[in-house]
């Protein structure tokens, strides 16, 4: 191989190289490539570990929502001792607690070294009666705790499904309320079932044949 043809081959291996090394200084970390975790996750303390927190909206709903919506999440205590989860707000506004029947309840415990789901069926609950947020982007929420902790996540929103049933978190959205059927109203008048009217029948309860003519009372004297 002749001398320039050498020296050729050395400067295109240089320049890979360099090449290289410019792509591993720009680094692989989530926040150089820009990727996201799916759902969020905070860590409280030593001990209280919140994973897969999502806001539910309910089913096909899209864009800029205001409404009901439930919070998700799942929450590990590896104390030794029980935390108890009082209170939970989306974008400031705060979310009542339910127990796996749907009975109100003031808290959530988090038995020591236990974990408890929050949301779906058969789990605790956590309800916004109205949320302002955008489904498909992120929402502000804060967890605080009974000893005075709290910590704060941007949640992902998500509806509960789509228009053709499918969905990430089918069940996990509010449930619509029953609509009340209003009482039928007796009509002034109006006859009993199978009971026929008889016309020009006296209202003594007497019933005068058709085409026949009562007799008179005589009068008193």
């Amino acid at each position: 191989m002749s001398r320039s043809l050498r020296r050729g081959s050395i400067a295109a291996i240089a320049a890979i190289a360099i090449a290289s090394l410019s792509s591993c200084a720009a680094g692989n970390t989530p926040d150089t490539l820009q990727i996201k975790p799916d759902n969020a996750a905070a860590t409280l303390g030593a001990n209280l570990r919140l994973n897969n927190i999502v806001v539910v909206t309910p089913v096909n709903t899209a864009g800029d929502y205001t409404g009901a919506a439930n919070v998700v999440v799942n929450i590990a205590n590896t104390a030794d001792t029980p935390a108890e989860l009082q209170s939970v707000t989306v974008g400031g506004a705060a979310a009542t607690f339910a127990d796996a029947a749907g009975a109100p309840q003031s808290g959530i415990v988090i038995p020591a070294g236990g974990a408890v789901a929050i949301g779906g069926q058969g789990n605790p609950s956590a309800h916004v009666a109205s949320a302002t947020v955008q489904v498909g982007g992120y929402a502000s929420t804060v967890f605080t705790f009974k000893d005075g902790q709290k910590v704060s996540a941007e949640a992902s929103v998500s509806p509960d499904s789509g228009e053709h049933g499918n969905g990430l978190y089918p069940g996990y959205g509010p449930t619509p309320s029953p609509t009340a059927t209003p009482a039928k109203t007796a009509t002034p008048g109006a006859t009993a079932p199978g009971a026929t009217a008889t016309p020009g029948a006296p209202t003594t309860g007497a019933t005068v044949p058709v085409g026949t003519t009562a007799p008179a009372v005589p009068a008193a004297h």
